[in-house]
C-alpha cells in the first residue's frame, strides 16, 4: 500500500482520505437496522362504551372507593377497573362543587393495590380525599 506524504515541492497533503469513515459508518448502519427489533405489536385500547340506559355512577355529595383483601377496587360499591377509576376521579374533579371522596381500605387488603389506587386518585387532581375506617387501626400501635 503506496502513502503518499506530499508534493514533490516539500507540501504536506491537505486531502483526508474519508473512505475508511464512510465503511465504517456503513457497517454501523447496517448494525443498527438488524438489532433494531420491529414493533409489530397492537395496542389494546380500551373505548367507553355509550348506554343511556346506566345512570351516572357519580354520586354529586360523596363517593367512596373500597379495596377488598383480593385487592379489587370498587367505586360505590361497584368493581371497576384502573381506566374506569380514572374516568370517575375525573368526572367528579370536574364537578362543582366538588364531592367528597372516601377511601376505605380493607385492613388485610395489599399495599400494592392500596398504593396503586392512591397514585391514581393523586394523579387525577381530587382536592378532597378523606380516609375513613382509620378507628380500626387505633390499637394497633
Amino acid at each position: 500500500m503506496a502513502m503518499s506524504a506530499g508534493r514533490e515541492d516539500g507540501e504536506p497533503m491537505m486531502e483526508m482520505n474519508t473512505t475508511p469513515l464512510i465503511d465504517v459508518m456503513l457497517v454501523l448502519l447496517i448494525m443498527f437496522i438488524i438489532t433494531i427489533p420491529i414493533q409489530t405489536h397492537a395496542v389494546k385500547v380500551d373505548l367507553p362504551q355509550n348506554s343511556k340506559n346506566q345512570p351516572n355512577p357519580v354520586d354529586a355529595q360523596k363517593n367512596k372507593i373500597t379495596i377488598d383483601a383480593a385487592g379489587t377496587v370498587a367505586w360505590n360499591g361497584a368493581p371497576v377497573d384502573d381506566v374506569t377509576l380514572r374516568q370517575y376521579l375525573d368526572q367528579t374533579a370536574g364537578m362543582n362543587p366538588e364531592p367528597e371522596l372516601h377511601f376505605q381500605p380493607a385492613p388485610d387488603a395489599r399495599y400494592e393495590a392500596v398504593d396503586r389506587t392512591l397514585a391514581t386518585v393523586k394523579r387525577s387532581a381530587i382536592t378532597k380525599l378523606g380516609f375513613i375506617g382509620n378507628e380500626q387501626y387505633r390499637n394497633d400501635f
